[in-house]
């Protein structure tokens, strides 16, 4: 009778080992492919059971929670959302997230293990840390100056600070409110469905998502070639240009849109937007020079993070020369977004040095205590120095005495650069509208705002479209707001 005791005993002890044995199995081996299984509600449930960190424009939030009362408990709630949607993106119960949303989930919703001297704590109890704030570089003047100036038209505006490369402003017109993605339920899908149904694409990030035809706002970069390369050693000297120019290789002739182009030298084909001078300059730095420029500036470069991506900006590398005639003043297959134009714009502002454009300053705990801090990063040098200068000079008589002048601000030294690109079939789609540029106050050292606008106005007569009369009035606006807002500190988002 023991031995069948004893046996009974072995049989329990065996199949207490074999539970012990598939629950390790279960909670360690098996746990993350459970814990991913969509049928699985508790990572959902734990993620919204507390509120959101924010994110912070000028150190004050623009972004909150509100408590639904669901079983996904907070939902994100947006101050400004239209505003602001370039910048935060959504955070969307239904749809995930976008943009810093997205960039900085895992401080924001209390994940990231920087938010705690005891993560393992966390891990042991199946808790979190309350979610952290995301502070940008973003200046709310500036991006109120930028998102009126559109005034709802199809186009973005990129302002960036030339010397850290902090993005002062981000905003794609037109926009939409995030809020309408917050919770779950037919309302969501349904604002969900309508804003990607609409042709008017608001939900498209248009300063980092969309490329355009430079038009003759890339006149910088062939100009910056040329001098880089001596090419050009002497901007004054006329350069034997006639007026059409016939593209190399072909019977076509390239015409421009303003007098006085024949035979005029690179200082006045960059203040008077010639197109003739500029292609010959290009055929003359030739395909590699050119090639080697724009990536200097930032094109054909893969993996630019803000820290949302950034389309990536092109400039073809094999072409003939009529095509690399008609590349070097923005058109052929060139385009950039407004970012990347931006970028151009800084590295002229900047003495020639690139520096990477970043949107979040730091990332601090629920409390302030600080979890990450983001530096100046260089992505090395688009010109040298002395070319970097005359460029400087060349885009300042553009604004004083050239296309560009309603983007002049008194008492402040603006330098910039008029575009109006041709697109479509035969160029028969209406042509956008670009104004580059930067601006220093008048005492200040160094400039303290370079700006990119393009402006896609479908409803505009074609013949009215013009980089100075449609997108340097926003530019100028826009600097003129980076100029007086103060750099740190409180201000109403």
């Amino acid at each position: 009778m023991i031995r069948y005791i004893r046996w009974c005993a072995y049989f329990c002890a065996l199949l207490l080992l074999a539970l012990l044995v598939n629950i390790a199995r279960v909670q360690v081996w098996e746990s993350a492919a459970y814990g991913a299984n969509p049928a699985n509600k508790r990572a959902a449930i734990a993620r919204y059971a507390e509120p959101r960190g924010d994110i912070l424009v000028d150190g004050r939030p623009v972004t909150g929670s509100r408590d639904s009362g669901q079983l996904l408990r907070h939902e994100r709630t947006y101050a400004n959302g239209p505003l602001y949607a370039p910048v935060t993106g959504f955070s969307s119960q239904t749809y995930g997230t976008s943009f810093v949303e997205r960039a900085e989930d895992a401080v924001l919703s209390g994940t990231d293990p920087g938010l705690s001297a005891f993560p393992l704590w966390y891990d042991l109890a199946r808790g979190r840390p309350a979610g952290g704030n995301a502070a940008t570089t973003v200046r709310a003047a500036v991006q109120r100056a930028a998102y009126a100036g559109l005034g709802g038209k199809r186009g973005a505006v990129a302002a960036l600070e030339p010397a850290t490369g902090k993005i002062l402003a981000l905003v794609s017109s037109p926009s939409y409110d995030p809020n309408v993605l917050s919770g779950t339920g037919p309302r969501v899908e349904a604002a969900w469905t309508a804003l990607n149904e609409d042709p008017a694409r608001p939900m498209l990030n248009r300063a980092l998502r969309e490329t355009y035809p430079p038009g003759s706002t890339f006149k910088i970069v062939t100009a910056a070639a040329a001098l880089d390369a001596g090419v050009v050693t002497d901007v004054d000297a006329p350069t034997r240009t006639p007026d059409p120019y016939p593209l190399p290789g072909t019977s076509t002739l390239l015409p421009n849109a303003a007098t006085g182009c024949e035979d005029a030298s690179m200082a006045e084909a960059v203040q008077w937007s010639c197109n003739t001078v500029m292609a010959k300059i290009g055929v003359r730095v030739g395909l590699r020079g050119m090639v080697d420029a724009a990536r200097r500036f930032g094109f054909n470069t893969e993996g630019l993070r803000v820290p949302s991506w950034v389309s990536r900006s092109n400039f073809d590398t094999d072409m003939s020369l009529d095509q690399l005639a008609l590349s070097s003043i923005g058109q052929f297959n060139t385009r950039a977004t407004p970012m990347q134009m931006a970028m151009v714009a800084a590295a002229v502002a900047n003495g020639g040095e690139l520096a990477s454009p970043y949107l979040v300053e730091h990332t601090t705990q629920d409390d302030g205590s600080p979890v990450r801090r983001s530096g100046r990063r260089s992505l090395g040098r688009a010109m040298n120095p002395a070319t970097a200068l005359r460029m400087q000079e060349l885009m300042v008589k553009v604004v004083e005495n050239g296309t560009g002048k309603n983007a002049a601000i008194p008492g402040a030294v603006v330098g910039g650069k008029t575009g109006t690109a041709q697109h479509g079939v035969g160029n028969a789609g209406t042509p956008y509208a670009w104004f580059i540029s930067w601006a220093r106050a008048q005492d200040a050292a160094q400039p303290a705002v370079a700006v990119a606008v393009v402006v896609e106005d479908a409803s505009a007569n074609r013949g009215d479209i013009s980089g100075n009369g449609a997108a340097a009035p926003i530019a100028r606006a826009v600097m003129e707001a980076a100029l007086t807002a103060p750099g740190t500190g409180p201000q109403a988002p």
